[in-house]
């Protein structure tokens, strides 16, 4: 298995921090956001090769990152050569560019980099490995405003995806949709399908949205929280709440 992490944003809604400097290498707690998803990577015996996928803009700074790890797993940094938000490649074109770029004919985990979270991704792992097909974290919420911000799944007794919606004005289900995605390596060539169709390039989300209408698609339900550092009240809230070490 590959893990592909995604660290190609430009994060404008936390400019200035972020006009010169990813957001995946702010710090909370006194560490890089990026370190922590690092972590639970590294405790993932089948990856054995982590593609990280970035802009021209920040690439020096990954570079300088990941030397600096001296990491158990081998990373490699990828730019994806864009230079602005309009000309990015989506979190979904820099999945095929960095699939392309490497080779990669293995499953791929693929993790967005500006979460923070507290469960094990050893466990989904394991969930993967008992289903076989592309999989998902989700989370029930009851927060209604939060399910209208993010993918909702609705899920059957056996866990498959049976419905999809993003960002739903009416959630029909509670379980939250994060951005954490395992797709075994003989669906990959499904991802290049979809872009050539002219589908949405961007939101990760889009992809499984795709993927459940046409093949098994299931969801792996975490105990834990996840964090959206998407902006800077988010990102001091989220400091406080590691500071304190909760």
């Amino acid at each position: 298995m590959k893990c592909i992490l995604l660290c190609a944003g430009y994060a404008t809604r936390l400019f200035p921090l972020t006009q010169n400097f990813p957001k995946a290498l702010l710090e909370v707690g006194g560490r890089a956001i990026l370190d922590y998803t690092l972590d639970e990577v590294n405790s993932i015996n089948e990856i054995d090769h982590i593609y990280l996928v970035t802009n021209a803009k920040y690439t020096p700074h990954f570079e300088e990152w990941a030397k600096s790890k001296n990491n158990i797993k081998p990373i490699t940094v990828f730019n994806d050569g864009t230079t602005n938000n309009d000309d990015r490649l989506g979190a979904i074109g820099d999945m095929q560019f960095t699939i392309e770029k490497a080779g990669i004919d293995d499953d791929i985990l693929v993790l967005a980099t500006d979460n923070l979270f507290t469960f094990k991704l050893k466990d989904f792992v394991e969930f993967y490995k008992t289903k076989n097909a592309p999989s998902v974290c989700v989370r029930e919420e009851e927060d209604i405003n939060l399910l209208k911000r993010v993918g909702v799944a609705k899920l059957d007794e056996d866990m498959r995806i049976v419905d999809f919606v993003e960002k739903p004005a009416e959630p029909q289900s509670k379980y939250a949709v994060y951005a954490e995605y395992i797709y075994p390596k003989n669906v990959l060539p499904m991802i290049k399908t979809y872009l050539e169709e002219g589908n949405s390039c961007d939101a990760p989300g889009n992809l499984v949205a795709y993927m459940y209408k046409r093949l098994p698609t299931y969801a792996y339900a975490f105990n834990g929280v996840c964090y959206d550092v998407g902006t800077h009240e988010a990102l001091a809230q989220v400091n406080e709440i590691y500071k304190q070490g909760k």
